[in-house]
């Protein structure tokens, strides 16, 4: 999240279309609702929603039976695929010679991985950490997406759930996402909160 993946996903379709390559985007639980790849600079883009029962190898081979044309899928929140989903983009990469390029985030809020980033991991040609860095409200890389429910961070519950990161000095959202590094992840530490209390570093235990 912050991290720009969105935003690069839209530049990636773009750039393709550009030379004449006709492609497909996909993906899903998206903020700004069904169907719609956003990017919080405010570009929008029609797409089709993944959803857990959908077979990517099925619509593919479908679509070019009856005379379409796809020379390369977008597939946006890849993270929350399932691995059978992950293994069919492979197989359209493998059998079909089509581009795949699949934009998500690693861990979930519990710092664990999603299951479809892992098989991601797992089957990818190459990976590619976006070059905007996402940083923490203390200025240091984030690397933990933390959810807060009505202000508070949670380390437990559904693994999706559609929230959005906060907007400075807005109140607090009922679900809401913030990046952070993994010290304050690890000691819950928001930047709200960091504000409520104006806590400093905790001192390290040796003198």
């Amino acid at each position: 999240m912050d991290s720009g993946k969105s935003t690069l996903a839209l530049q990636t379709n773009h750039n393709h279309a550009a030379r004449g390559r006709i492609g497909r985007i996909f993906t899903t639980h998206d903020r700004a609702g069904e169907a719609l790849l956003s990017s919080r600079l405010g570009l929008t883009h029609q797409a089709l929603e993944v959803t857990s029962d959908f077979d990517f190898w099925k619509y593919v081979v479908d679509t070019l039976t009856q005379g379409g044309r796809i020379d390369y899928l977008i597939c946006d929140e890849a993270q929350f695929y399932t691995p059978e989903q992950i293994d069919q983009l492979a197989k359209v990469t493998d059998e079909l010679q089509i581009d795949v390029f699949a934009f998500g985030i690693l861990t979930d809020f519990r710092s664990r991985l999603f299951p479809g980033s892992a098989r991601l991991v797992e089957l990818a040609d190459r990976m590619n950490v976006l070059q905007v860095e996402a940083l923490c409200w203390c200025g240091k890389r984030a690397t933990h997406n933390a959810r807060t429910e009505n202000g508070a961070m949670v380390t437990e519950g559904d693994v999706v759930v559609v929230g959005d990161v906060e907007e400075k000095d807005a109140e607090p959202a009922d679900v809401s996402y913030e990046v952070l590094c993994r010290q304050h992840h690890r000691r819950k530490l928001t930047s709200a909160r960091a504000k409520a209390v104006s806590l400093a570093p905790d001192p390290l235990p040796f003198g």
